[in-house]
C-alpha cells in the first residue's frame, strides 16, 4: 500500500483546512526527534561497546546495536499512520530453530531484514532526520515568523521588529506586509509539509514496510506460514469430522442396533425373525466400520488425553506386539500431536504388513524445544519411503511443521522410523 491517502488529501481542494498538514507536520517533527535520539543512542552504544571490547563485555553490546534498526523500524511503521490510517505492514520473521536468547539472536542476524532495517537506521540517523527538521523550520517555522512581525513589533513598543534576524522592519504597512506574505509562504508550506512527509512515507515503506517480492526469505517465510495455516485448518476440519460422526451418525447407528436386537427377541421364529437377525448383524458391523473410521480420522483419545495414550492404544491394537517409552509430562500443539500420532499409526501398520517383525517398540520424548519419536522394528528391513509404503505424505506433513523424518532400514534390519519436530508445551501435566 502506498500512501495514497496523503496523496488524495494533496490533490483536495480543502486539503489547508483538513487535518492533513497537521498529520505531515506531526510525522516530520517526531521523525526529527527519533532521528535525533536514534543518533545519540548508536554513539553512546559504539563508543561504549568500543571501549569494552578490550575486556570482552562490549562484544555483546556491539551485537545488540547491529539490531537497532528492529525496533526503529516498528516505530516507524507505526508512525505511518500519521500518513496512511493503516500502519505499515510488518515484515515476515523467521521463528528460531530453539528457544533462548542466542538461538533468537542468530536467527534474526541471518535474516536479510535486519540489515535492511540496521541501513534504514543509520540513514535515518545520519541524514533523514535533519532533512525532516530543515523542512519543517523552512516551511512552517520560518512563515510563523514572518506572519507574527506584528506582534513582535507591537511588543517592543511599535518601534521595530527583527524579521528572521535579518532585516528590521520599521512600519506598521511594513510589518503587515511581511505578515501578509508569511501567511502566504505558511499555506505553500504547508502544501510542501505533505509533498516532503509523503516522500518520506514512500521511502520508509521502501526500507521497513513494503514486504520485497523479489526476497527469497521472505517468500519462503510467508510460504512456511500459509502451509502451517493450512495444516491447522485441516486438523481443525477432522476434528469436526469426527465430532459430528460421533455425536450423530455413531448414536443413530448404536439405536439402530439396539431397536434391531430388541425386535429380533420380540420376532417368532421364522423368516422374519432371521430377516431381522441379518439387518441386526449388517448394523453390528457398520457400526464397528464407523468406529474404525472415525478412530483413523482423529481418534477421541488423542484429543481427549494427549500423545503418550493415544500411542499406547495404537500399540494396543497392532498385530505386532509394541513396546511404548514415551515420556511427555505434558500437551504439545495440536498439529504436532496429530502428525506424530499418524506416523506412529502408519509405521506400526507397515510394520505389521511388511516387516515379518516379532517386536517392535515406540520411544521418544521433548527435549531441547523438540519432539523426537523413534519407531524401531526387528524384521527383515529394506524398506524405502518412495516405494509406496505411505510414509511419503507423512512426510511431507512432518516438514510443514518445521520437521524432519528419516528412515533407516538395512537389508536384515533392524528398521528405525526417526521424527523430529520443534515445538514447546502448550500444557503440563500436574
Amino acid at each position: 500500500m502506498r500512501s495514497r491517502d496523503l496523496w488524495q488529501a494533496l490533490s483536495a481542494r480543502r486539503y489547508l483546512l483538513s487535518a492533513w498538514p497537521w498529520r505531515a507536520t506531526a510525522y516530520l517533527v517526531t521523525g526529527a526527534v527519533a532521528g535525533a535520539a536514534t543518533l545519540v543512542g548508536l554513539a553512546v552504544a559504539l563508543v561504549v561497546g568500543g571501549a569494552l571490547t578490550v575486556v570482552l563485555v562490549g562484544l555483546p553490546l556491539l551485537l545488540l546495536t547491529a539490531l537497532a534498526g528492529i525496533p526503529l523500524a516498528r516505530l516507524e511503521r507505526r508512525r505511518l499512520r500519521l500518513i496512511d490510517r493503516a500502519p505499515g505492514p510488518a515484515r515476515p520473521v523467521r521463528q528460531p530453530p530453539a528457544t533462548g536468547p542466542w538461538p533468537w539472536l542468530v536467527t534474526r542476524l541471518r535474516e536479510r531484514a535486519t540489515w535492511r532495517e540496521l541501513g534504514h537506521a543509520l540513514l535515518f540517523a545520519l541524514l533523514l532526520w535533519p532533512l525532516d527538521a530543515l523542512v519543517v523550520a523552512f516551511a512552517l517555522a520560518a512563515p510563523l515568523h514572518l506572519a507574527a512581525t506584528p506582534l513582535v513589533m507591537a511588543a517592543s513598543g511599535g518601534e521595530e521588529a527583527k524579521v528572521l534576524k535579518q532585516w528590521t522592519v520599521t512600519t506598521w504597512p511594513a510589518a503587515s506586509g511581511v505578515a501578509v506574505l508569511g501567511l502566504l509562504l505558511l499555506a505553500l508550506g504547508g502544501y510542501a509539509l505533505g509533498l516532503a512527509a509523503g516522500v518520506r512515507a514512500e521511502l520508509a515503506r521502501v526500507l521497513v514496510a513494503a514486504p520485497h517480492e523479489g526476497d527469497p526469505e521472505a517468500r519462503v517465510v510467508e510460504l512456511t506460514r500459509s502451509r502451517a495455516r493450512l495444516v491447522d485448518a485441516f486438523e481443525a476440519e477432522r476434528r469436526r469430522i469426527e465430532r459430528d460422526l460421533h455425536d450423530g451418525a455413531q448414536q443413530r447407528l448404536v439405536a439402530l442396533t439396539m431397536a434391531l436386537g430388541l425386535a429380533r427377541l420380540d420376532a417368532p421364529p421364522g423368516p422374519l425373525a432371521d430377516q431381522l437377525a441379518k439387518a441386526h448383524g449388517e448394523a453390528g458391523r457398520a457400526l464397528e466400520e464407523l468406529r474404525e473410521l472415525i478412530h483413523g480420522i482423529h481418534p477421541k483419545v488423542l484429543a481427549d488425553y494427549g500423545l503418550p495414550a493415544a500411542v499406547a492404544d495404537a500399540a494396543d491394537r497392532s498385530a505386532v506386539p509394541v513396546d511404548v517409552a514415551l515420556e511427555l509430562p505434558g500437551r504439545l500443539p495440536r498439529a504436532v500431536e496429530a502428525a506424530a500420532y499418524f506416523v506412529v499409526c502408519e509405521a506400526l501398520a507397515n510394520v505389521g504388513r511388511h516387516s515379518g517383525a516379532d517386536r517392535a517398540e515406540v520411544t521418544g520424548g521433548h527435549r531441547d524445544g523438540r519432539l523426537l519419536l523413534r519407531i524401531r522394528d526387528d524384521g527383515r528391513g529394506g524398506a524405502d519411503v518412495a516405494a509406496g509404503s505411505g510414509l511419503t505424505g507423512l512426510a511431507d506433513r512432518v516438514s510443514v511443521l518445521d520437521g524432519r523424518l528419516s528412515l533407516s532400514s538395512p537389508p536384515g534390519g533392524p528398521t528405525l522410523l526417526s521424527v523430529e519436530i520443534p515445538c514447546e508445551w502448550t500444557e503440563r501435566f500436574a
